[in-house]
C-alpha cells in the first residue's frame, strides 16, 4: 500500500525550521493526526533520520510490518504518510528498519496523544477535542500565579492519594478523583496542586519520573479528555494545577525513545554523557536542535492543550553539571574544560523564554539542589529564567534541626537562621516534598524528635515556621494529617488516622495556616522579596527561640511570629516590637483544638513604651512549649 502525498502538511519552511531548532509546536504535525472531515483517515509522521524504511503497524493491519510504509520528506529525517481504514482508538507503532547493523525494532510514537494501558506499550490514535469551561480561571490566572499572590501547593501522587477500596486495589480515574481531591484541597485551603508526573510511564513504581510519553497523560487513570476534565474541574473550584515534568532524563525501555532508529537519536552516544548513573536512564542530547524542539514542544503542549498552570522541572541540578553523580574519569568536560553542561544551560534558558513568551501567566519551577546562581532570574540578566526555585537547603536544615533532641538544639540555631542570608537571592518555594517521605527516610511525623506528644507538637511547629518564613509553600500529601508511616505508592494514604484527635488537630492547624496565609498580605505579598521578612531576635539560642516580623508591600497590618523549639513553656518572655498598641494572638499551634496543651496569651497583649531589641516598644509574652504563636498588629502608630 502506498500512502497519499503529505506535501501539503509539511512545506519546505517546516522542514527547514525543524532542523534549525526554531519551531516549538511539533505536536501539531508529528505523530498521528486524524484528518478533519475525513473519517477513517490518519496522517502518521515520525522523525527517524537514520532509518532506511519506516512503516506503520497496528491493529488496523493485523500488525503487518510492511504493508503501510511511510515516505521520507527530503533530507529532514521525517517519514510521513496518510492512510485510510484507521479510527480513533486504533493501536499502532512504527516499525523502523535502520540503515545500520540490520537493526529493526517497533517503537511507540514519541508524539502520541494517548497510550495503551500498561503493560501494553502501543500508541493509540486519539484527538484532543474538549469543551473547556474554565474561562473565568484562565482570564484571572495571572493574579493567582504571580509572585505577590499566596501560593500554597499540595503535592499529589494520583495513584496512591486514595484508592477505591480498603484492599488498596483499583485506581480512581481522572474524572472520579477530581471532585474528591478538589473538595479536600479546597477545605484545606491550598491554592494549587502539583501532580507527580502524569506523563505516560511504563513502570508505576517510577512515580512517573521514567517518562516514555511526553505528549500523553498516563492511561492508567483514563483518556486525554478525562485528564482535561480533571484540570477543568480544578480550575472551576479555584485550584491551580502544576505538572511535574522531566526533561532531565528518560526511560531506557526498548519501545520508547532510546536508540530510536538504530542510533542514539535523542540521547548522547557516549555513556559518560548519555546515561544517568543514579537512575540508569538516558540523558537527552541538548546540543541537538531537534531534541530541544521536541522538549520545548512538550512543555508548551501541556500549557497549550491541557491548560496547566505551571511546570515543575525535575532534577535541574543533574542537567547543569557534567560531573553530577560521577567520579573522576566518568564525565566529559565542556569545551572550556569546565564541569558545566553548556548545552543544557542553553536549553533551560530557551525553555523558559518560550514558556513565558507564550504563557506569561504561568510559572516554571526548578527543583535545583545546588548553589547555582540566578536560577529564578531572567535570562537577559544571565539567569536561567525560572519563575521559582525549590529551597532544598531550608528543607534539609530544618528537618535536621527538628530531629535533634530539644536539649541539643541550642547548639544548632544556625540551622534555623542560615537561610535568611540567601533568601532574597532567588524566588523560593519552601518544599516538604515526596522525596522526604520515602526510601527509608520515614514520614515527616517519624522524623520529629521525642515521644508522640512531642512529635505532634514538633510537626505543628514545623508547619507554623514554614508558613511564617518568606517563600511559597509546598507540602506532600499525607503530611497534612501527620501520616505515621512513610509513603508507599502501592497503598492509599492512612485515612483512618483521621479518627484520632491529634491527627485531625494537625489538619485543622494546617487549614488555619493556609487561611491566614491567604488572608494576610504581610504573609504573602513579599514572599520573594527580602523586605517582607526581618528577624526581631534570632540570637536566643540558649532557649531555642526565634522571633520574626512579616510586612506587606504597602502600609497595613504586621504579623509577628515567635517559635519556641523546646518543650519548656516561657512566661513573661520580653520581646521588642516595631509598633505600639495591641498585638492580637491570631494563631497558636499549642491550642487545644490542634492537640496542644493550651498555653497562650488570652487573645493578645498590649505593648509598653519601652525600647527593646532595637524596637520602640515591648511586649511580654507567654510562649507555649514546642509551639509557634502568631500576633497581628493593625495600628499605624509608630
Amino acid at each position: 500500500m502506498v500512502p497519499r502525498s503529505d506535501e501539503s502538511v509539511f512545506n519546505k519552511d517546516d522542514l527547514f525550521l525543524f532542523g534549525q531548532e526554531t519551531t516549538y509546536r511539533l505536536y501539531n504535525k508529528l505523530g498521528a493526526h486524524l484528518a478533519p472531515g475525513k473519517p477513517g483517515t490518519c496522517r502518521f509522521s515520525v522523525w527517524a533520520p537514520n532509518a532506511r524504511l519506516v512503516t506503520v503497524t497496528g491493529d488496523f493491519n493485523s500488525w503487518n510490518t510492511v504493508s503501510h510504509p511511510l515516505q521520507p520528506l527530503g533530507k529532514s529525517g521525517i517519514w510521513s504518510g496518510v492512510y485510510s481504514g484507521v479510527s480513533k482508538g486504533s493501536l499502532y507503532k512504527y516499525h523502523i528498519f535502520s540503515q545500520f547493523h540490520d537493526y529493526e525494532i517497533e517503537k511507540a510514537d514519541p508524539f502520541a496523544f494517548h497510550s495503551e494501558i500498561a503493560p501494553g506499550t502501543a500508541s493509540v490514535i486519539w484527538d484532543l477535542e474538549f469543551p473547556w469551561n474554565d474561562q473565568s480561571w484562565m482570564s484571572t490566572r495571572s493574579s493567582r500565579n504571580n509572585l505577590a499572590a499566596p501560593i500554597s501547593i499540595y503535592e499529589v501522587h494520583l495513584g496512591s492519594w486514595k484508592r477505591k477500596n480498603s484492599s488498596n486495589t483499583g485506581y480512581f480515574n481522572y474524572r472520579e478523583i477530581a471532585p474528591l481531591l478538589a473538595q479536600y484541597v479546597s477545605e484545606l485551603g491550598f491554592t494549587h496542586i502539583e501532580l507527580l508526573p502524569v506523563m505516560e510511564h511504563p513502570f508505576y513504581g517510577s512515580w512517573g519520573y521514567q517518562t516514555t510519553g511526553y505528549f500523553a497523560p498516563t492511561s492508567r487513570y483514563g483518556t486525554p479528555q478525562d485528564f482535561m476534565f480533571f484540570i477543568d474541574y480544578m480550575h472551576n473550584h479555584d485550584i491551580g494545577v502544576l505538572l511535574d515534568w522531566v526533561p532531565s532524563h528518560f526511560s531506557s525501555d526498548s519501545h520508547a525513545l532510546s536508540f530510536f532508529d538504530g542510533t542514539h537519536l535523542y540521547e548522547h552516544a557516549d555513556p559518560r554523557k548519555g546515561i544517568h548513573p543514579d537512575w540508569n536512564s538516558c540523558i537527552f542530547n541538548y546540543g541537538r536542535h531537534e531534541v530541544v524542539s521536541f522538549l520545548i514542544s512538550s512543555a508548551l503542549f501541556w500549557l497549550d492543550k491541557y491548560h496547566a498552570d505551571g511546570l515543575r522541572v525535575d532534577a535541574v541540578a543533574s542537567m547543569l553539571y557534567n560531573d553530577y553523580s560521577r567520579k573522576t574519569g566518568e564525565w566529559v568536560p565542556n569545551r572550556y574544560g569546565g564541569r558545566e553542561n553548556l548545552e543544557a544551560i542553553g536549553f533551560l534558558r530557551k525553555l523558559n523564554e518560550e514558556v513565558y513568551k507564550n504563557h506569561p501567566d504561568v510559572q516554571t519551577i526548578a527543583e535545583e539542589s545546588t548553589s547555582w546562581p540566578m536560577v529564578s532570574r531572567p535570562t537577559y540578566t544571565g539567569g536561567l529564567g525560572f519563575g521559582l526555585k525549590w529551597d532544598m537547603g531550608w528543607m534539609h536544615d530544618t528537618l535536621d534541626y527538628l530531629q535533634k533532641d530539644p536539649a541539643r538544639r541550642k547548639y544548632h540555631q544556625n540551622k534555623l537562621t542560615f537561610r535568611q542570608l540567601y533568601s532574597g537571592s532567588e524566588n523560593f518555594i519552601l518544599p516538604l516534598s515526596h522525596d522526604e517521605a520515602v526510601h527509608g527516610k520515614g514520614s515527616l511525623f517519624q522524623k520529629m524528635a521525642g515521644d508522640d506528644w512531642q512529635k505532634f507538637a514538633n510537626l505543628r511547629l514545623l508547619f507554623g515556621q514554614m508558613y511564617g518564613l518568606n517563600g511559597k509553600k509546598l507540602l506532600f500529601m499525607g503530611a497534612e494529617f501527620g501520616q505515621r508511616r512513610e509513603w508507599n505508592h502501592e497503598l492509599s494514604l492512612d485515612w483512618q488516622l483521621l479518627q484520632d484527635h491529634c491527627h485531625t488537630g494537625i489538619m485543622k492547624w494546617l487549614t488555619d495556616l493556609n487561611h491566614i496565609y491567604r488572608l494576610e498580605p504581610a504573609l504573602h505579598e513579599l514572599d520573594c522579596d527580602d523586605r517582607g521578612f526581618t528577624w526581631i531576635d534570632c540570637n536566643d539560642a540558649d532557649q531555642s527561640i526565634v522571633a520574626f516580623l512579616r510586612k506587606p508591600a504597602g502600609s497595613g497590618s504586621l504579623i509577628m511570629g515567635i517559635a519556641n523549639f523546646t518543650p519548656v513553656p516561657r512566661r513573661d518572655y520580653r520581646l521588642g516590637v516595631p509598633r505600639h498598641g495591641f498585638w492580637q494572638e491570631i494563631l497558636n499551634s499549642d491550642a487545644s483544638e490542634y492537640g496542644g496543651s493550651g498555653w497562650g496569651n488570652f487573645g493578645g497583649v498590649w505593648s509598653t513604651a519601652e525600647p527593646w531589641h532595637d524596637q520602640p516598644a515591648t511586649v511580654n509574652l507567654t510562649l507555649p512549649p514546642l509551639a509557634i504563636v502568631y500576633f497581628k498588629n493593625e495600628s499605624q502608630q509608630t
